[in-house]
């Protein structure tokens, strides 16, 4: 009786893995499908080196220009890109011809325009070679020409190295610019410190799993950045299989929630079972964050796509400007945030999930199914990380399969600075975190923005070892 009872929870993981497997295959073959790259406007790179390809950098006055809407039409129809950090863009079109070329000035940053004369549209034709290098001129006079990307130029070109400064009055997304560009110091300040809000809630959706899990079971997730990154190409997904993009949202969340449930059922409880310690869990989790980030990648690929809708406009809240996205995304996440404070502070569930963070062996002993609570912890946390994959996509903007362990280091600083393993931890220090990190590229670059969160944290954590919301335990 005892080997069948062993052996029946080993079918069921069996059927799983299939389940699972199948649900790869058959996403992985959208995915890898023509009609996956058509279904949204996307900054494919160039494949192979065959497919041609139109690029071009901009800068004006010796800084890159981020953010900026560019589109090229022709008789195989219109594909658009958005220029990355470094300011190079380029776009892979169907086939050689002719195309017009035009550069939304109204994603420029605020006071660079295009130089008086320019030609916008540009039409470029192709030669002999398979790329076209276009060029736009900015400032009184011509400004500072912006030179073709080379013609080695890889796929890594296309991939931001780190999430994009948000929050420049006319850049749909982000920009990295790290001065006031004459506007009154106050202005920027609180432009900053909204898109720090933004991105801070974000973080926090995708940050309250990862502490729950803490608490409750004491394991160091690596691979939480990587359930993040499914939820965005999740949505990705299903919008190209001609889903409304709010049906494809709810359908990638739930998709996050499964992939929770698969998490747990198949991975994380045998070897709680087992009782796994939790220095072999971690490193479970580093090469498990590892394998799927990396079958992302074979199927997805390693361009950067854009999400529809990815490019919106701006309102004005009174001197201060957002862009419809970082609206949307902080109100979604504030009201998402607010949902599942009250749901544990005030739901049997959210009691139980309490109890079992703050004493795992007491709650057990006063009835509590510990099992079960993980098991909802894991797939509510899950969820909740692919809405934050979402939506951070929308705020970088952009769908990459690295995404994910971009800000896998701010989710751990924010959860350790609010306070490990507690409930409202993972809130607290993702809006400290997000907020210092926006406030601080007005004098940092855009590349040295998270450096000043780090610092903040282990300041923090120097007078505070627990937290700020962490409570002081004696050891030994």
């Amino acid at each position: 009786m005892t080997h069948d009872l062993v052996r029946r929870p080993r079918w069921k993981r069996t059927a799983l893995v299939a389940l699972a497997l199948g649900l790869l295959a058959i996403l992985g073959g959208f995915l890898a499908g023509p009609a996956a790259a058509s279904a949204v406007a996307a900054t494919d790179t160039l494949a192979g080196g065959t497919a041609p390809v139109i690029s071009g950098s901009l800068r004006t006055e010796g800084e890159p220009l981020a953010g900026v809407r560019i589109t090229a039409t022709g008789d195989a129809g219109t594909v658009e890109t958005t220029s990355e950090d470094d300011g190079r863009w380029q776009i892979e079109v169907p086939a050689k011809g002719t195309y017009s070329v035009e550069l939304d000035e109204s994603t420029l940053p605020d006071g660079v325009s295009l130089a008086d004369g320019q030609e916008n549209p540009r039409e470029v034709s192709f030669g002999n070679t398979t790329r076209a290098g276009v060029i736009f001129q900015f400032g009184a006079g011509g400004g500072a020409a912006a030179a073709p990307a080379p013609s080695g130029a890889d796929d890594t070109t296309a991939v931001p190295s780190s999430p994009p400064t948000a929050g420049e009055t006319a850049a749909p997304g982000t920009t990295t610019d790290t001065g006031t560009g004459g506007r009154a110091f106050g202005v920027v300040l609180g432009e900053r410190a909204l898109a720090g809000l933004t991105f801070g809630l974000i973080l926090a959706l995708c940050s309250v799993g990862l502490n729950l899990i803490l608490g409750t079971t004491g394991l160091n997730n690596f691979s939480h950045g990587e359930t993040v990154t499914l939820g965005a190409v999740l949505a990705f997904a299903f919008a190209a299989l001609g889903l409304p993009m709010w049906l494809a949202i709810i359908a990638a969340v739930a998709g996050g929630g499964l992939y929770g449930y698969l998490n747990d059922t198949l991975l994380w409880r045998p070897l709680r079972r087992r009782r796994a310690g939790l220095v072999p869990m971690m490193i479970v989790s580093i090469g498990f964050a590892l394998t799927v980030r990396y079958i992302l990648q074979f199927f997805f690929g390693g361009s950067t796509r854009q999400l529809p809708y990815a490019q919106g406009p701006v309102f004005d809240l009174g001197p201060f400007s957002i862009t419809r996205n970082n609206l949307v995304s902080m109100l979604v996440a504030l009201a998402v945030v607010i949902i599942v404070s009250l749901l544990l502070m005030k739901s049997k569930i959210g009691k139980a999930t309490r109890a079992v963070a703050d004493n795992p062996a007491l709650a057990s002993a006063s009835g509590i199914d510990v099992d079960r609570v993980i098991r909802i912890i894991w797939i509510t946390g899950a969820a909740l990380a692919a809405l934050g994959g979402i939506l951070y996509a929308y705020y970088r903007p952009g769908v990459t399969f690295n995404m994910g362990q971009q800000i896998l280091l701010m989710m751990f600083a924010a959860v350790t600075l609010g306070g490990l393993g507690t409930v409202f931890g993972a809130l607290v220090g993702s809006l400290i975190v997000g907020i210092f990190v926006e406030i601080s590229t007005i004098w940092l670059s855009a590349d040295l923005k998270y450096v000043g969160a780090l610092v903040i944290m282990i300041l923090v954590l120097v007078f505070r070892p627990q937290g700020i919301l962490g409570r002081k335990e004696r050891i030994g």
